[in-house]
């Protein structure tokens, strides 16, 4: 089995993506104007409009409403996307601190509410975690 995307139910599409487009820095490939895909080496972030909820099956998913998910990029430089970001994002959660487990964590909440998390490796352990 392999992890493929992580899928974002939303119901203003354009907005969404263009906050994805703007934290990742990766431009959107649209599939139909319902759904569109930011992919990464590691892995696709795909978002779709409400109105594809319908062909999963009507009410499995609900915009705007995760409480339990982070959704986590490694960055190279999370201090520099944090002063990068400060015009775009509107809810930051913390600022850049370094995590016990040796990552410097920056977490903010995309439009819809859904959670953040830019990540570096700092420590020897968590850099070596990450290496290659």
């Amino acid at each position: 089995m392999k992890l493929v995307s992580i899928r974002l139910i939303t119901d203003n599409i354009q907005r969404l993506v263009g906050f994805y487009e703007q934290v990742t820095g990766v431009e959107a490939t649209w599939a139909t104007p319902d759904f569109a895909e930011i992919g990464t080496p590691a892995g696709t972030l795909a978002i779709g409009s409400t109105r594809t909820v319908a062909l999963f099956g009507a009410g499995s998913a609900r915009p705007a409403e995760n409480h339990t998910a982070i959704i986590e990029f490694l960055v190279r430089d999370v201090d520099a996307d944090y002063d990068r970001l400060r015009a775009t994002v509107g809810d930051f959660v913390n600022e850049p601190a370094t995590m016990p487990w040796g990552n410097r964590s920056l977490l903010f909440r995309d439009p819809d509410g859904n959670l953040i998390n830019l990540f570096t490796p700092v420590t020897a352990q968590a850099i070596a975690k990450f290496a290659g």
